[in-house]
């Protein structure tokens, strides 16, 4: 087997070389309504390659990776006086495998317990290279139905807009979810 990324010979899909070096995280903050921030982990352009393996059967691999190297480093520094719940946004699986349930996994510690098939779309649209607009004019719908009066964190693959992290807090503000902010994969930067 080839890395995915330097495609030298390999035992794993991504060879440990380029998760050391080419997939370092790097926390980026985005402050998408006052006091409600989104941290991602990677330039959407670094790994862009990568991001589109959730289209493909070894996606899941990639991911788990990927959520080795940013999520669940981050969740072991995470420290808050009581549990918080990891909420991964629309976690179905369209590809045999929900990258957000990925994501989500990773942060599984004493603090942060991963609850799925909870926030799910009843709008199913595909935003990919579509504008603000156009997102703001096809709301995903949100169904939230976990539990109520909880502290959470958002967990999605992508940012792009922010529309869809924030059209889920706005459905878990209703069920009386603190949401303390939102975790990406990455974020594209206009």
């Amino acid at each position: 087997m080839r890395c995915l990324t330097c495609e030298k010979p390999s035992f794993q899909i991504i060879c440990k070389k380029c998760q050391s070096t080419l997939l370092a995280p790097h926390f980026h903050k985005k402050e998408l309504v006052k006091d409600f921030f989104v941290y991602s982990f990677y330039d959407y352009e670094e790994i862009e390659k990568l991001i589109f393996s959730k289209y493909h059967f070894h996606g899941d691999r990639v991911f788990n990776i990927l959520a080795k190297l940013s999520f669940a480093k981050f969740a072991q520094s995470f420290d808050y006086p009581h549990l918080v719940l990891a909420l991964p946004i629309d976690d179905h699986t369209r590809h045999d495998f929900s990258q957000t349930a990925i994501l989500a996994k990773h942060l599984k510690t004493e603090n942060i317990t991963p609850v799925y098939n909870t926030l799910k779309a009843s709008n199913v649209v595909k935003y990919a290279g579509k504008d603000l607009e156009f997102r703001q004019k096809n709301p995903r719908k949100f169904i939230y139905t976990g539990s109520t009066h909880q502290t959470a964190i958002l967990v999605d693959d992508l940012m792009t807009t922010g529309t869809t992290i924030l059209e889920a807090k706005k459905v878990l503000k209703k069920a009386n979810i603190e949401v303390l902010f939102a975790l990406t994969l990455c974020s594209v930067h206009h």
